[in-house]
C-alpha cells in the first residue's frame, strides 16, 4: 500500500495510474507553499468532486491540531493539485456553514473514518474546496 512520500513519488512517475485508487477511495496531490519555508509540499489526499470543484478533508486522523498543508494554505490558498495525470492551478478555501452538512456527508460516505475523526476531537475539521483558476 503506497503512503506519504512514496505515495506521491509513484502517483507523479506513473500519472495517476499508482495511487490515484488508494484503499477503495480516490486520492489526488495537493501541492502548497510552506508557510514558512516556502517551499513547496505536497501531499496525497482523498477526494470526491462538488460539481466542477473537489472536496478534501483537513481531518490529520482527529488531531486536535489542522495538518500543516492546511496552515500552509492558510496562508496561501493558491495550490497545484494533481489528478491522475492531470495537473492544474487551484484556490483553495474552507467550506462554508451553510456547504458543509452536504459536502461532510459526502466525504463521510467515502471514507467513514472521517466521522471517527471527528468524535476524537473538539475542533470543527474543515472542509476544503478546491476551485480550478
Amino acid at each position: 500500500m503506497l503512503f506519504g512520500k512514496e505515495h506521491v513519488q509513484r502517483y507523479q512517475e506513473t500519472g495517476g495510474r499508482e495511487g490515484h485508487d488508494w484503499q477503495g477511495t480516490v486520492t489526488l496531490l495537493l501541492t502548497t507553499t510552506g508557510r514558512k519555508s516556502g517551499e513547496s509540499r505536497t501531499t496525497p489526499l482523498i477526494y470526491q468532486k462538488a460539481g466542477d470543484d473537489y472536496v478534501i478533508v483537513a481531518s490529520k486522523g482527529g488531531a486536535d491540531e489542522h495538518p500543516l498543508w492546511y496552515l500552509n494554505l492558510q496562508a496561501d490558498p493558491n495550490v497545484t493539485v494533481q489528478v491522475r495525470d492531470e495537473v492544474f492551478k487551484a484556490r483553495a478555501r474552507t467550506a462554508t456553514a451553510q456547504e458543509r452538512p452536504e459536502l461532510w456527508a459526502k466525504m463521510a460516505a467515502t471514507w467513514p473514518q472521517y466521522d471517527d475523526y471527528q468524535r476524537k476531537t473538539d475542533r470543527e475539521i474543515p472542509l476544503v474546496v478546491l476551485e480550478r483558476v
